[in-house]
């Protein structure tokens, strides 16, 4: 197989006090546009993941979260006709600052067992059943 390019992306599963998983849909313009997926995004050049989670939560959705408060769940490994995806998923149980849409995109409160009716992007779907198990 050729080289690939390995693309290092990380996600936040924000969890309220209801047991719903914040999700957000891709906007307009982007890869990927009109899928639902979790919050979180790309690492700069030496960053590490819980910082870009920090600062990626700020920038999409308007929260501060403590890097102490970010667990580790789970991972996704998926390759794409161009890249290849690795992307860890945190999850979030406590944040300051009320959530909201920053960028554009829908957001949706949705519980662990509705996430299959929303269209995500293949890389994210693997992640659901970690996530069922842990709320459910």
């Amino acid at each position: 197989m050729a080289n690939i390019k390995l693309t290092l992306v990380v996600a936040c599963a924000l969890i309220d006090a209801d047991k719903r998983v914040l999700i957000a849909q891709r906007p307009q313009g982007k890869s990927l546009a009109g899928l639902w997926e979790f919050p979180g995004g790309k690492l700069e050049p030496g960053e590490r993941p819980e910082a870009t989670l920090i600062r990626e939560l700020h920038e999409e959705i308007g929260i501060v979260v403590n890097e102490a408060c970010l667990a580790p769940l789970t991972f996704a490994s998926h390759t794409y006709d161009d890249f290849h995806l690795l992307m860890p998923l945190y999850i979030c149980r406590r944040w300051e600052g009320e959530v909201a849409a920053r960028e554009g995109q829908k957001l949706a409160w949705v519980r662990a067992n509705k996430l299959r009716d929303y269209k995500m992007p293949p890389a994210d779907i693997p992640l659901i059943p970690h996530l069922i198990d842990l709320l459910m």
